[in-house]
Order: structure tokens, then sequence, then C-alpha cells
């Protein structure tokens, strides 16, 4: 849930920065963030990492009060699907 809560924020700060590929991008996110299984969720996690690339990356658009907070909250979602990958 934190992971999508904090897609909502980015997907809220790109609509009112009028940046519309990023909100094309982001906005089916939030909700799959909260809706999906486990091999999707990964998926989704992937998906959305994939915005904070070297060449091309919602932080230069976004400021960082919200970027920084969504790179954290993916990859502790990352940290946790890979501990429940290992126990399985």
């Amino acid at each position: 849930m934190t992971a999508a809560r904090a897609t909502d924020r980015l997907l809220a700060a790109a609509r009112d920065a009028g940046a519309s590929r990023w909100v094309a991008f982001f906005e089916p996110l939030p909700d799959r963030l909260r809706d999906e299984g486990i091999a999707e969720l990964r998926r989704t996690a992937r998906l959305a990492r994939a915005a904070i690339g070297p060449n091309d990356s919602v932080r230069e658009v976004l400021p960082a009060e919200v970027t920084e907070p969504f790179v954290e909250a993916l990859d502790a979602l990352a940290r946790e699907l890979a501990r429940d990958a290992a126990r399985a």
C-alpha cells in the first residue's frame, strides 16, 4: 500500500505539472499496486521503477519531494517481494 500511495502522490504531481506523458504512464499503476497478486505485482513494480531511468526519468520533471518517496517505496516493495520469493 505504501508504494500505491507514493504513486498516487506522484501521479497528482504529474497532473499539477501538466506532464501528460507521465500522467499516462502512472495512471493505471496505483490500482495495480493495490490489487494485483504477487506475480503481477512484481511486474508492475518493475514497470513503475522504470520511470527512474538513466536516460529518461520522471525526476527530470517532478520534484524530489514526490520522486524520492516513490523510489523508496518501490525499493522497499522489491525487497519484500524478494524475501517472499526466498521463503517460497
